[in-house]
């Protein structure tokens, strides 16, 4: 298992936006997710291509941007050229999500696909073997400092074992939404391995320790010892 911790920036103080991302790189960030919002496919508008660009120049892990957006086929190439390196979209907008995920793979980033809270893991099987990686939601995408649903847990279950049976044992699961020190063991023991971490992360003003301690308890719940 290749556990990652993924900061959202989502809950970070935006005038210290660069010193709380390094300071949860210190604290082993393995990946910063950008968390894109238009006000249309959920009600909050957050940021752009350029504030991908921007960090781009300052952090070493890859950028993992999740484009929460009606029309994620006209920004994909903006994301991709501002620093992305990993770029998740939803099924529930993408009528020809095939042509899409292809599209970012071409670009040389990783492709990833989102599951809302309410759709059900079966409309992704037909892409099952053209996915990097899954994003479950495991709160209503929108606004951060949510709390984590607990049906996610089978659902992280179920797409593991859709994933395997399809034969792609390399793409991951990611989760996102109320992952912190209580919900974390049982994400792990599901088969995430992409954790995403906005509120616990930032809203303390500790950012390293925070991350380090996420982490900390995730390769506890996968039975790894680590020092870092």
């Amino acid at each position: 298992m290749n556990l990652r911790i993924a900061p959202s920036i989502l809950s970070a103080d935006f005038t210290e936006l660069g010193r709380e991302v390094l300071a949860a790189e210190r604290g082993g960030a393995d990946l910063i997710h950008v968390d894109v919002m238009d006000g249309h496919f959920v009600p909050n508008i957050t940021i752009g291509p350029l504030v991908v660009r921007a960090l781009k120049k300052i952090v070493s892990v890859p950028l993992d941007v999740h484009l929460m957006i009606e029309d994620p086929d006209r920004y994909i190439d903006a994301f991709i050229d501002a620093g992305a390196a990993m770029v998740s979209v939803h099924v529930e907008v993408l009528p020809h999500l095939h042509r899409t995920l292809s599209a970012i793979k071409a670009r040389g980033a990783r492709a990833g696909v989102v599951l809302n809270p309410a759709t059900p893991v079966v409309s992704i099987e037909n892409v099952l073997t053209d996915v990097d990686y899954v994003l479950i939601m495991s709160v209503n995408p929108g606004f951060g400092g949510q709390t984590f649903i607990p049906r996610s847990v089978e659902k992280i279950r179920a797409v593991r074992a859709m994933l395997d049976a399809a034969g792609n044992h390399g793409a991951a699961v990611e989760v996102d939404g109320g992952v912190d020190l209580d919900t974390v063991s049982q994400v792990v023991r599901a088969g995430a391995e992409m954790l995403v971490a906005g509120s616990f992360i930032f809203s303390g003003g500790k950012a390293e320790d925070a991350t380090r301690a996420l982490k900390s308890a995730a390769l506890d719940a996968a039975g790894v010892r680590q020092t870092f």
